[in-house]
């Protein structure tokens, strides 16, 4: 019977099973939900951190008359995101409680039941509200590129250090040390003034007798760091 009716459902029967059927694949199950969620979790996390008044670059959407603060009328708090995060504490919760369901009283008692009539309905129904959230954010995400680059050039050039290093020492074949040096100097009397990293470099004669203007120039490129984007989305059919 047990065959007809899992073959008529699609189904395989357990290889072996007692009074009750062995709960790690209930929790495999419910880890897989809670590993979604934290997911989830992650991108929300990425995306209220960048709505950070001192950062700014995303925003969820903020409807007119909608209310951010009880206490403060300025706020746009990312509440729906917010909510996201804390339900995915709920999900990996869940998923603790499944793995205690495993070990049951010689494979056949039943104090895992009460616990799943209440973690799988919750997880699932939990999963599937946080999946139509984050979609209703990533829909209506606001976006400011020019805060984006108003980030980025508040760091006066420094992001491209590291391009610097390597063109001394791969391109110019200085010792990595010495280029270390070189390099860093100029970077730490940015980080200390606010001035141009990349003015510091053509300032400073040893490194143009390394590299010229245009060379230097080439290594400030914006672009460079976007060149596999497109490649990026290609693996994703996008």
């Amino acid at each position: 019977m047990e065959a007809h009716v899992c073959a008529r459902l699609g189904l395989r029967p357990a290889m072996v099973s007692t009074q009750v059927l062995q709960r790690d694949r209930h929790a495999e199950y419910l880890t897989t939900i809670a590993v979604i969620g934290s997911s989830l979790d992650k991108f929300a996390t990425e995306l209220r951190s960048l709505q950070r008044t001192d950062i700014l670059e995303v925003e969820e959407f903020f409807k007119k008359g909608q209310k951010g603060s009880s206490a403060m009328p300025h706020k746009r708090n990312p509440i729906t995101g917010e909510r996201v995060s804390g339900l995915a504490r709920l999900l990996r919760g869940n998923a603790l409680a499944a793995m205690e369901n495993v070990p049951l009283w010689n494979e056949r008692d039943i104090s895992h039941s009460s616990v799943e009539r209440v973690i799988v309905p919750d997880s699932t129904i939990t999963l599937d509200y946080m999946l139509v959230k984050l979609t209703g954010i990533i829909t209506n995400l606001l976006v400011y590129p020019e805060n984006m680059l108003r980030n980025v050039e508040r760091t006066h050039g420094l992001i491209f250090s590291q391009r610097v290093l390597l063109a001394l020492v791969e391109e110019k074949g200085v010792n990595r040390e010495r280029a270390y040096e070189l390099v860093q100097r100029n970077a730490m009397q940015s980080w200390r003034t606010g001035a141009s990293f990349r003015d510091l470099l053509l300032k400073d004669g040893e490194v143009t007798a390394l590299l010229t203007e245009k060379e230097i120039d080439e290594l400030f490129d914006y672009n460079y760091h976007l060149k596999h984007v497109d490649d990026v989305y290609r693996r994703f059919g996008l």
